[in-house]
């Protein structure tokens, strides 16, 4: 049973991947997860043909019901400033977020992954730009799943800092330095 949910959560982080969900904008439809974990969503805006469209009667003024329903305000993963790499490491070795062996398996995956992109930039790995995108982007989801229960200050982080570590990782020039 494990291993057909495990099939099943496999195949649909893949479509959730493909269909541009993850690490790109959503509406709330599309991903419930779009804003980042630990992040308040909006309500949605009524869509063109909707019910919400149809004109109907209001309900009556009530003095002081728009303090109760008022929304709070939307925070965006944009709110923390985004990580280094230097910074990400350390705050991963310090949270108790995630078991000792825990770390060194993400470590592990983190060197492989590196170096999928050093051989790439130099020619030795052939692949896509789609296939590492999706690498990173499975390995930046199984980090935030670890994190956003515990720790859910550096899954924000994290989260906000995604497209900037995406962009050292496809610079050769970056990729150099780390």
């Amino acid at each position: 049973m494990k291993e057909v949910s495990a099939s099943l959560l496999a195949h649909a982080i893949g479509i959730a991947l493909m269909s541009g969900c993850v690490g790109f904008e959503c509406t709330r439809s599309e991903s419930p997860w779009a804003a980042g974990p630990g992040v308040a969503l909006a309500p949605e805006e009524p869509r063109a043909g909707s019910p919400a469209d149809s004109p109907g009667p209001s309900p009556p003024a009530v003095p002081g019901a728009e303090a109760a329903t008022s929304v709070p305000p939307v925070v965006t993963p944009s709110a923390h400033a985004p990580l280094d790499l230097k910074s990400l490491e350390a705050r991963l070795r310090e949270t108790q977020a995630i078991s000792v062996f825990t770390k060194l398996a993400l470590k592990n995956q983190i060197e492989d992954l590196l170096e999928r992109f050093r051989a790439f930039h130099q020619g030795r790995l052939h692949t896509s730009w789609m296939e590492l995108r999706q690498s990173f982007d499975m390995l930046m989801m199984k980090t935030l799943a670890l994190l956003q229960d515990a720790d859910a200050s550096l899954a924000g982080a994290l989260a906000s800092s995604r497209e900037s570590l995406w962009g050292i990782l496809s610079d050769p020039a970056k990729l150099a330095t780390v």
